[in-house]
């Protein structure tokens, strides 16, 4: 019998820094009990169906107060600054320390994150602090990080930016396969053993 099966992944993504982002381009959106909310974004990624489950924190600082239980079960985080405004880059590093040290990851030399300059759409571009070339030297710093010029408003590179997430995460771990069987399949088989399907 051929068997074929839909491979698919579910990836949690946290998302810091100057957020607020993913609402504005993503609709589906949850409670969750701890006062975070997360949205969803389906994806294919080569033969994968991609589920990211992307809880955003819109910057607030509380969300550092939950520590590993926000953070823990993390697959990748995006760290979000304003091109326009100098401390939310400047804080960066904080954010990324602080999610490696909450998150407490197997391999934190390889945890998988992703840096987006977002509102490069403001004032033509004139309002601008951070320029491409220092957030680029930032992330060579930090592991080559990829990085990602976007415009939520906009809704420019978003898709681009949040599919290299999911490739990222995928390409860290694979641990998040999730393995469906067609009805027909899983008759098939107890038919094989015979009429009992224990």
């Amino acid at each position: 019998m051929e068997f074929s099966s839909r491979r698919r992944a579910l990836l949690k993504v946290i998302v810091l820094g100057d957020s607020g982002y993913v609402y504005k381009k993503f609709s589906q959106q949850y409670k969750a009990t701890i006062g975070a909310d997360f949205v969803t974004k389906e994806l294919q990624v080569d033969d994968k169906d991609v589920t990211l489950q992307i809880w955003d924190t819109a910057g607030q600082e509380r969300f550092q107060s939950l520590g590993s239980a926000f953070y823990r079960g993390s697959d990748c985080c995006v760290l979000v600054f304003d091109v326009n405004v100098l401390r939310t880059f400047e804080t960066l590093t904080n954010w990324h320390d602080e999610f490696l040290k909450q998150a407490d990851p197997v391999h934190p030399d390889v945890f998988p994150f992703v840096l987006l300059g977002n509102k490069i759409d403001i004032d033509g571009g004139n309002s601008r602090v951070v320029s491409e070339k220092k957030a680029r030297e930032w992330c060579s710093s930090k592991g080559d990080i990829p990085y990602f010029e976007t415009s939520a408003k906009e809704d420019y590179n978003v898709d681009d930016a949040f599919l290299s997430v999911a490739k990222v995460a995928l390409q860290t771990d694979h641990q998040h396969d999730i393995y469906y069987q067609g009805i027909s399949e899983a008759v098939s088989e107890v038919d094989q053993r015979g009429n009992c399907a224990c």
